[in-house]
């Protein structure tokens, strides 16, 4: 079963950057939708940034301006740039296709913004 990597993670003070890579299969990351997602502890997931095969962007109003997705289909690669850090960025980072499918989850990747 496919299971999307995710890297990149850490902690960094306000205002920092970070840029988070997924890596997959060949097959989700030609066809699919890609998202990246996040969660803080008790909270639920939310959509943070989408991707579409032919690399069109949309992101949450939490992030636009501030984050920029990409993807490189034949490094199996999604990316999230993540600029201008915030305390409330502060969450567990996941990548999925766009509908989700639940084997595709990962482990995620810990981004914590703190002074």
């Amino acid at each position: 079963q496919v299971q999307l990597v995710e890297s990149g993670g850490g902690l960094v003070e306000p205002g920092g950057s970070l840029r988070l890579s997924c890596v997959g299969s060949g097959t989700i990351f030609s066809i699919n939708t890609m998202g990246w997602y996040r969660q803080a502890p008790g909270k639920q997931r939310e959509a943070v940034a989408t991707i579409t095969s032919g690399g069109r962007a949309n992101y949450a109003d939490s992030v636009k301006g501030r984050f920029t997705i990409s993807r490189d289909n034949a490094k199996n690669t999604v990316y999230l740039q993540m600029n201008s850090l915030k305390p409330e960025d502060t969450a567990v980072y996941y990548c999925n296709s766009i509908p989700t499918i639940n084997y595709y989850w990962g482990l995620g990747t810990q981004v914590t913004v703190s002074s």
